[in-house]
């Protein structure tokens, strides 16, 4: 994500950002799943997407991302996508989309995914602390694959929009 920095703030154990992004254009896959079951939608939907991308001739310069429209963990209601520097019509289920810019809450989190949910707890107390109003919505961007990274430097970056 292009983004242009605002205000770093030190919270404890964690450095968080208010960021500044700009829109961002993407392709994804809308669905509804349990947390349980995300690592075989993930797989799934950016199989997809990239065969799509493929056949289409569509750059692969972007990055994969998840957006969360709730924290239902039972019922997850989420887009996968990946980000692309073109219009595009998707196809099937695979849809074309824009991802807002503006202000966001910003962390980097360094580790496995299955330790995500403290670098969550530390975002989440920071917003609180400083009392700031978020989206309903929020979405991470991998920097690295699994596939191809050791656990422990893998590195997900996780974006809090600002209501203004």
């Amino acid at each position: 994500m292009l983004t242009t920095h605002f205000h770093f703030f030190c919270c404890k154990e964690a450095m968080m950002e208010i960021r500044n992004t700009v829109d961002q254009k993407a392709l994804v896959v809308r669905l509804t799943t349990r947390a349980s079951e995300l690592p075989r939608v993930f797989g799934e939907a950016y199989g997809e997407i990239m065969a799509y991308m493929g056949r289409k001739g569509i750059n692969l310069s972007g990055r994969a991302f998840a957006l969360y429209h709730n924290t239902d963990m039972e019922n997850l209601d989420i887009e996968i996508g990946w980000t692309i520097d073109q219009d595009d019509s998707g196809e099937g289920r695979i849809k074309f989309r824009v991802i807002p810019g503006g202000k966001v809450v910003y962390a980097l989190h360094k580790g496995p995914y299955s330790t995500l949910e403290n670098t969550y707890n530390k975002v989440m107390a920071f917003i609180k602390e400083k009392e700031i109003k978020t989206t309903e919505w929020m979405y991470e961007v991998y920097l690295n694959s699994p596939e191809n990274t050791p656990e422990e430097e893998l590195k997900t970056e996780i974006y809090f929009p600002i209501s203004e």
